[in-house]
């Protein structure tokens, strides 16, 4: 994990994209404040950057250094939470623009996939994360299921969980409100 963890990090720093795992299925990153690194994914996806990404973080404390106000239950949902969950927050702020929703908000998820932490918590930012998929095909649901498109699309390709093949599932999506209404998205 060692060498993917320094060479994803070098890629991050140049604005490149990684393919990696996480704690859901497979996905495709980069620097979450890099608005061009934002523009290859929408690039290598097929995807309208009118379709919002959401950005992984490596600890909840974290949170407020992206969103102007947290509402108290995010908290209680991010605790008590028996799977990924990601909240679809109000009031991003130090993000790249071309990652915030027309809205003004943005997909955030606490990752606790040993790789992501550590590259996280090295990298000192929020990172993308969005299915390592063309967008409007399936997601894959483990490396193997990745088009060899998605894979010579991007800077660097994690070998760690390449050899995973169970299936992963996407995280649960909630949009929160300021005032703590919530809305269920994803299950």
């Amino acid at each position: 994990m060692q060498n993917d963890l320094k060479k994803a990090l070098e890629v991050l720093k140049n604005g490149g994209v990684i393919l990696y795992p996480t704690d859901t299925i497979w996905g495709i990153g980069c620097d979450a404040t890099n608005e061009k690194a934002v523009e290859k994914i929408y690039r290598i996806k097929q995807r309208s950057d009118q379709k919002s990404m959401l950005i992984l973080l490596d600890n909840p404390n974290k949170i407020s250094s992206y969103i102007n106000e947290i509402p108290d239950v995010a908290w209680n949902l991010i605790e008590l939470s028996d799977k990924p969950l990601t909240i679809i927050f109000s009031g991003a702020k130090n993000l790249a623009p071309n990652i915030i929703a027309q809205d003004g908000s943005v997909g955030i998820r606490i990752s606790d996939e040993p790789f992501n932490q550590n590259l996280i918590r090295k990298f000192r930012k929020p990172i993308v994360s969005t299915s390592a998929n063309i967008s409007g095909q399936a997601s894959p649901l483990n490396f193997a299921e990745i088009s060899q498109e998605i894979i010579e699309s991007v800077d660097y390709v994690v070998k760690w969980r390449q050899d995973d093949f169970s299936n992963s599932q996407a995280s649960s999506i909630i949009k929160l409100e300021p005032n703590g209404e919530i809305q269920i998205i994803r299950k």
